[in-house]
C-alpha cells in the first residue's frame, strides 16, 4: 500500500466508478487522481497512465459480467439459461454503464483483458452445449446474441424506446426470438 492507501485495484475500482456516474469517455486521469484526493502523478505508483487504467477497467469488468453470468445459469440449461444469462448481461450494463462500455472493444491477443474475454465467451458457449453447435456456429450464434443484447442496451441507454411498453418484456421477447433461431436442442446440458 502506498501514501492514502491506495492500491492498483482501489485506483480501478475508483476508475470503474467515475465511468459508470459520468461516463467512460470521460474517464481521465486528473478526474480520478481528484476523486481518490491525490495528484495525478501519484496515479503512475499504481497504473501506466490512461491506456492500462482502461485496460484494466475492461479485465475487472469482463469477471464481473462473467460472473454474473455464471451465477444467473446456475443449474439451468437451454433457452431457459440463455434467457438467465441476457438478462444477466442486461442487468449489468444497465448497473454499471461505464464498465459496460470499457468490454466493448475485442481485446488484443495477450491482452489483460484478453483472458476473462476468453473466459466470457467459453460460458455462453458452454450455455449453448444443449444445441451441439459447431465451433463455428456457436461463435455465429454468440455474435449474434452479443449483438442483439448491445443494440438493445444502446437502444435503452439514449431513450431509443418511447413506446410505453415494458422494455423487459420486449428484451425477453428479443432473447427469445434469437434462441428459436438456434433450433431445437440436441440435447439437455446437465
Amino acid at each position: 500500500m502506498s501514501r492514502r492507501g491506495l492500491t492498483r485495484e482501489g485506483v480501478i475500482d475508483a476508475a470503474g466508478t467515475l465511468a459508470d456516474e459520468e461516463g467512460l469517455g470521460h474517464l481521465t486521469l486528473s478526474r480520478l487522481a481528484a476523486r481518490l484526493g491525490v495528484r495525478s502523478p501519484s496515479l503512475y505508483n499504481h497504473v501506466d497512465g490512461l491506456t492500462d487504467v482502461c485496460a484494466a477497467l475492461a479485465a475487472s469488468s469482463l469477471r464481473q459480467v462473467h460472473a454474473a453470468v455464471q451465477a444467473a445459469v446456475a443449474g439451468r440449461s437451454g433457452e431457459d439459461a440463455v434467457l438467465a444469462a441476457a438478462t444477466a448481461y442486461l442487468r449489468y450494463a444497465r448497473e454499471h454503464p461505464g464498465r459496460y462500455a470499457a468490454i466493448q472493444r475485442a481485446p488484443a491477443d495477450g491482452s489483460e483483458q484478453a483472458e476473462p474475454a476468453a473466459a466470457l465467451i467459453e460460458l455462453f458457449q458452454q450455455v449453448l452445449e444443449p444445441w451441439a453447435m459447431s465451433p463455428d456456429d456457436a461463435i455465429h450464434a454468440i455474435r449474434a446474441l452479443r449483438s442483439a443484447m448491445h443494440g438493445f442496451v444502446e437502444l435503452e441507454r439514449i431513450g431509443g424506446f418511447g413506446i410505453d411498453l415494458s422494455t423487459d418484456e420486449s428484451y425477453d421477447r428479443l432473447v427469445r426470438t434469437l434462441v428459436a433461431g438456434f433450433g431445437t436442442p440436441a440435447h439437455r446440458s446437465s
